[in-house]
């Protein structure tokens, strides 16, 4: 009896696992058009609306090749998401703008998503990450 109670207990556990894992992917972003090969890229990673553009899901800082970049978010559950990016010209680790508001280095979102009068739209940056997945973005 003690044998089939914990034959029974494992394979529920294993069940149990198997269900709670959650998929798991890579996201490739790969950035180009960019105006020099000065500074570095801050990129911002959201997956959440009401976080867009403001406190980042995960966020990195790399270096500019050939007016091209590429930066590699691992581990991320599927789901939604978007991406913002400043080239940090001067590395001063902030988008500098000018006396209207009106950024002086590049930026730019997921899908190429461009704000008209402001900043772009968590609905025009969004995308599914179901499966790994690489996105490019131009200026």
């Amino acid at each position: 009896m003690k044998k089939v109670l914990l034959v029974a207990i494992f394979i529920f556990c294993g069940v149990y696992n198997t269900n709670a894992q959650e998929e798991i992917f890579n996201l490739t972003v790969n950035i180009s058009g960019l105006n020099s090969d000065k500074g570095t890229l801050m990129i911002g990673l959201y997956n959440k609306e009401d976080s867009f553009l403001k406190k980042q899901f995960k966020a990195d800082i790399v270096k500019i090749n050939n007016k091209k970049s590429e930066v590699i978010f691992k581990n991320l559950p599927k789901g939604e998401y978007a991406v913002s990016f400043v080239h940090d010209e001067n590395d001063n680790k902030k988008m500098d703008t000018n006396f209207l508001g009106i950024p002086k280095e590049d930026y730019g979102c997921s899908n190429n998503a461009r704000g008209f009068m402001g900043p772009p739209k968590y609905k025009d940056a969004k995308f599914q990450l179901t499966a790994n997945k690489t996105i490019e973005i131009k200026i």
